[in-house]
């Protein structure tokens, strides 16, 4: 099967070694300043003694950051997904996370449950920038889950995750690890149902840089992910989606909720 065929059929697709290492390495120090600078940081109440109180999700960079825009913008992106989907999708977030050894990872989620777009979906193209295995929290994927609804949430558990809503793994399906080096690119539907453990490592950090896009048929996106952009860098016209939010909203790790109804969405 080519590569078309893959990501609809499964859901995701790696691409491997799309970017340099020598472009890794530039994106580690850039994002090492950005955290010196505490810009870009969104998550409250991070209690003392969890790496993420030093290292922090940095949200939106490409408001603020050169090197995060022409990333999101990137021709080596849109030529992937012009393959996997057919036409370029639409810019609308870019995320960068630090996942230091000892921090937790984000339960299992559908990122379309807080983009809201519509018709379509969300997709994601999600950088490796160290080298990711199941030691240090890769990523981990339910194959198949991308014609799913968006799936109603329950309690996470906040010592392994640093949310507290989940979805459970529908009866039949099963979840993989997605094993990455720095500079792979996975590019997943915004169904798909993903997430990860914590970095259980000694001395390795996991970092990515996440790019979230609309397919080429959303006429509307939650309201947080506005302006919406081409890969040209033109402002795209999309309606305000009710609802939706930050991809993730972090808890302290005191909390601990697992198997009760939190989502207050109603039926997905």
């Amino acid at each position: 099967m080519d590569a078309r065929e893959v990501f609809a059929g499964e859901g995701y697709w790696v691409e491997r070694g799309l970017f340099s290492r020598d472009e890794i390495e530039r994106v580690r120090e850039r994002f090492g300043e950005i955290n010196q600078e505490r810009r870009g940081v969104v998550d409250d109440g991070v209690i003392a003694g969890d790496p993420l109180a030093e290292f922090p999700r940095v949200m939106m960079p490409h408001k603020f950051d050169a090197l995060s825009r022409d990333w999101l913008l990137d021709k080596r992106l849109r030529q992937v997904f012009e393959r996997l989907l057919g036409a370029a999708p639409v810019a609308v977030q870019t995320m960068f996370y630090f996942k230091p050894p000892g921090a937790r990872g984000q339960a299992l989620h559908q990122d379309n449950f807080y983009l809201l777009a519509q018709p379509g979906t969300c997709v994601a193209a999600w950088m490796a920038v160290d080298d990711c295995d199941k030691e240090n929290g890769c990523m981990r994927i339910v194959r198949g889950s991308q014609d799913l609804p968006t799936l109603c949430t329950v309690g996470a558990d906040t010592a392994e995750s640093f949310t507290d809503v989940t979805v459970p793994v529908p009866q039949g399906m099963t979840v993989e690890s997605i094993e990455m080096q720095a500079g792979d690119v996975l590019f997943f539907n915004g169904s798909v149902i993903h997430g990860s453990g914590p970095n259980r490592s000694a001395d390795r950090f996991r970092r990515a840089l996440i790019g979230h896009y609309v397919t080429s048929e959303a006429t509307e996106v939650s309201r947080y992910y506005h302006p919406c952009l081409d890969f040209e860098g033109n402002e795209v016209s999309l309606g305000e989606a009710v609802g939706g939010g930050v991809c993730g909203e972090f808890v302290g790790g005191e909390v601990r909720m697992v198997g009760v109804d939190v989502s207050g969405r109603g039926n997905h």
